[in-house]
Order: C-alpha cells, then structure tokens, then sequence
C-alpha cells in the first residue's frame, strides 16, 4: 500500500479534504526534499522522509477542524496521535512514529501536562533526522492558509505562544536544516 492509498482509503479520492490535505504534505515534502538535497551529510533517507511527509497529517479527519474539512470529534491536538494509531495499524511503524512527533516542534512529557494537552503523559519528540527533518518542514506551511509560506521568524513567533522550549527545539531543527 503506498501513501496515496492510504489517503484515499480515508479521505476518499476527490473530497476537499484529501485536496487540502495532498496540498499541504505536498509543500511539507517538497520543502523536506529541498532540503535533504542540500544536506547530504545527513544521509537522509529521502524515500522514507518524501512518505512520512505525505502522511504526516493522515489523522487530521478524525478531528473537530470544519475550517480544514475536518469534521471528526477529537480535538487537532491529537491528530498526529490518532495518524500513529491509523498508520500502525496498517503495518507502518517509522511513518507512525513521525505523524505522533511532528506537532509543534515535538511535544515533550512537560508540554503534555503543563498545558494540559489530552496526551498520553510522555514524550513525543522527534528522535531521527528523518523525522526532524518533516517535524521541521510542516512548520512553514499551514493547513488553513495554504498559499500561505511562513518565514523562519513567523513560524518561530508561531511557536512562541507554547512556550520558550518549544521555540529552542524549533530553533535547534533550524540550526539543523535551515
């Protein structure tokens, strides 16, 4: 199963919701390719970070987000929890591994319960270069502005209203990859 059937297995083939969803991981895989090309020291697995970027918000429809055409119960906070879910259970442990860790610039076991988040209580930071590297990508490109590209400064100011650790992991990917 490759990752346009996994979208189209949940979003269907012509909804708005799979042309918005395509759309953004499209951005996020291209800014993560541009940038894995400038990067070879990195050894990145290109194959595997153009995927996981396509699938890294396969689990935004099961979430409350109408202005996204997403009309499901949970809260967006959970989306990449729930595309872990969805995605381990299809037998794809790495692209599972990087839908839970891309949000914010990963959320850490202190995020979770000084912000109250409806997470399991651990941390869910991005752990390979891979998985930075999409982490890192979806950051300038959003779901609800999508001819929109956000500036290194935008995206960090972004994260800002989460707290000054997220900014430093942001930070930290930008050291990284910008």
């Amino acid at each position: 199963m490759d990752y346009l059937s996994i979208i189209e297995r949940y979003y269907g083939r012509d909804t708005d919701a799979a042309r918005l969803l395509i759309k953004h991981s499209q951005q996020v895989a291209d800014l993560a390719m541009d940038i894995a090309a400038r990067k070879p020291q990195l050894e990145i697995d290109v194959r595997f970070v153009y995927e996981a970027a396509m699938l890294h918000d396969i689990g935004i429809y099961l979430t409350d987000a109408p202005e996204i055409c997403c009309n499901g119960v949970e809260p967006y906070i959970k989306h990449g929890l729930l595309g872990r879910e969805l995605l381990d259970s299809l037998g794809f442990p790495r692209h599972a591994l990087v839908c839970e860790r891309h949000t914010g610039a990963g959320l850490s076991k202190l995020d979770i319960i000084d912000q109250h988040l409806p997470l399991p209580v651990r941390d869910m930071l991005p752990v390979t270069v891979e998985e930075k590297l999409v982490c890192y990508a979806d950051k300038f490109y959003s779901k609800s502005h999508p001819d929109r590209t956000a500036t290194y400064e935008q995206a960090r100011k972004k994260l800002g209203k989460y707290g000054e650790d997220t900014v430093a992991r942001f930070d930290a990917l930008h050291e990284l990859f910008g």
